[in-house]
């Protein structure tokens, strides 16, 4: 079938019909018409999905060690961890930090914190960081049987998966105190190494946010992981300086599973 073009069409329709009022009704169809497809045009250019930026999400690993304090790793990169919170309001202000300075962070929660503040926790994994198992009740592991060992990660563990979903993949013994014996059977159980740390700034005894950020400075370098608590707001206030140091220096800011990926790349 041939079609003829609109305009031959509306020259035979004015020479069959001159009158005036015939000729108005078919402009206004014309224009009606045109009006409808520019809408249509107008339309399906503004739903079309806008491309987004690719998000780079680095590979993580549990190592093969059953205990780190330092990974081996090619390349500037830290872990900042916060023992002992989350804290109703040092550690969201802790983030607020974080999240300004796209900087990632290992956060080991006691379990009974990690029961009261479930939302904060939801936060923490929401924003790209990590979560590992500080126990329950923060006690010395070393003192403890095998069954109270396993009681006091066991309860943390579920909290922390209970509230966000997602499981603790590493764990740091309070105060440091784990035998030999007791890392090897929990990485055989868990799946966690037990993480300890290459800089201690003894933010515990609260020497000032200036002492912190001095020390934690200092004893950085590749590899590094980082301690600190966030349950005290002194600290809190030491990590601006800390971070714009170090990334000044050039360091990148990544979780320990991160970390422990590195040193499995090498």
């Amino acid at each position: 079938m041939n079609f003829q073009p609109l305009s031959s069409i509306l020259v035979k329709a004015f020479s069959l019909f001159p009158s005036t009022s015939l000729c108005c009704a078919v402009l206004l169809v014309c224009n009606a018409s045109c009006t409808t497809n520019q809408n249509r045009k107008k339309k399906t250019a503004t739903t079309e999905p806008t491309p987004t930026a690719a998000v780079t999400v680095l590979p993580t690993s549990t190592g093969s060690k059953n205990s780190y304090s330092h990974v081996s790793v090619n390349g500037p990169y830290l872990a900042l961890t916060f023992d002992d919170g989350p804290h109703p309001q040092n550690t969201p202000r802790l983030l607020d930090i974080l999240k300004a300075r796209n900087a990632k962070a290992t956060f080991y929660v006691v379990g009974t914190n990690a029961k009261r503040y479930p939302d904060i926790l939801r936060r923490i994994i929401a924003e790209g960081h990590e979560i590992g198992n500080h126990s329950t009740t923060h006690p010395s592991l070393s003192k403890l049987s095998d069954e109270g060992v396993r009681r006091e990660l066991q309860i943390c563990h579920d909290a922390v998966l209970s509230a966000t979903g997602v499981a603790p993949r590493t764990m740091r013994p309070p105060y440091g105190a784990i035998t030999t014996a007791q890392k090897a059977w929990i990485r055989q159980e868990f799946g966690y190494p037990s993480i300890l740390w290459s800089v201690d700034p003894l933010d515990w005894k609260r020497p000032g946010s200036s002492v912190v950020s001095a020390r934690l400075v200092a004893g950085a370098n590749a590899g590094g992981i980082l301690l600190s608590h966030d349950i005290h707001a002194g600290t809190i206030d030491a990590i601006p300086a800390v971070l714009d140091q170090l990334i000044a220096k050039g360091y990148q800011f990544v979780t320990v599973t991160q970390l422990l990926a590195m040193e499995q790349a090498q």
